[in-house]
């Protein structure tokens, strides 16, 4: 469970986030919402440690305050944060890279071959070829391929909270589809926690919404279920504020 108490964030002396309350429990899929420089993702990034910012308050999770840690020690709680910028990173396959991902994740041991039967349904739910597994890291990928890479090693790591940061932008109605499985997957295997970061509802229909929370100039303003996400692609931002 996440839990943000009394949250405010500073950057270079200026405020960001001002006393920012929300509760995420096991196995629930909450979103943030809000207009360009609300702070939706300052507070992604402050939930997962980037120490440019300056941050107050508390951010529980597993029984511990994150803001104790580094995001090292907060990404071995079991806490991932897709990123908006994906890097490159060529001469490191893709098969190297998720392997070591599972290795630092997981106490459990697989063999070559499990490990391989493993991956290959995690890459079904994103319709990912295996020949993608001998590419180097991204290199060369479209922007929907980065995302979609970034998703499976989600799927990889089997982490307790997930925070997707607009990662259905650029995305097609295909790829957009695929992640949902992914979220859904996760949420039913592993009762996974996830706050989804977007602006649009075109992923928010192919999963199941707990609670919406609406973001604005670094308050919460307004939280409720899906309807408000409705009212939000109806009328538009200003009309719910």
């Amino acid at each position: 469970m996440l839990t943000l108490k009394n949250l405010s964030v500073r950057l270079h002396k200026k405020n960001i986030l001002n006393k920012i309350d929300i509760r995420i429990p096991d196995g629930e899929t909450h979103v943030l919402m809000g207009q360009n420089g609300a702070g939706k993702s300052t507070l992604a990034q402050s939930i997962m440690g980037n120490p440019n910012y300056q941050v107050t308050g508390e951010i529980l999770f597993a029984d511990q305050n994150l803001l104790d840690l580094d995001p090292q020690q907060r990404a071995a709680l079991g806490v991932f944060l897709s990123f908006q910028q994906i890097l490159e990173i060529p001469g490191v396959k893709i098969y190297d890279y998720l392997k070591l991902l599972y290795k630092k994740s997981h106490e459990q041991k697989l063999t070559p071959l499990k490990f391989k039967a493993f991956l290959r349904e995690k890459m079904a739910l994103l319709a990912f070829d295996e020949s993608f597994l001998e590419r180097s890291l991204n290199h060369g990928f479209s922007g929907g391929e980065k995302k979609k890479m970034e998703v499976l090693q989600m799927l990889v790591i089997e982490p307790k909270l997930v925070i997707l940061d607009e990662i259905d932008s650029g995305l097609d109605i295909d790829a957009i589809q695929a992640v949902a499985r992914a979220v859904n997957y996760l949420k039913e295997k592993h009762q996974t926690s996830v706050l989804i970061i977007t602006h649009y509802s075109r992923i928010l229909q192919f999963l199941t919404l707990d609670k919406v929370h609406l973001l604005s100039k670094g308050q919460l303003v307004k939280t409720g279920g899906a309807e408000l996400v409705r009212q939000i692609e109806d009328k538009g931002f200003q009309s719910v504020l």
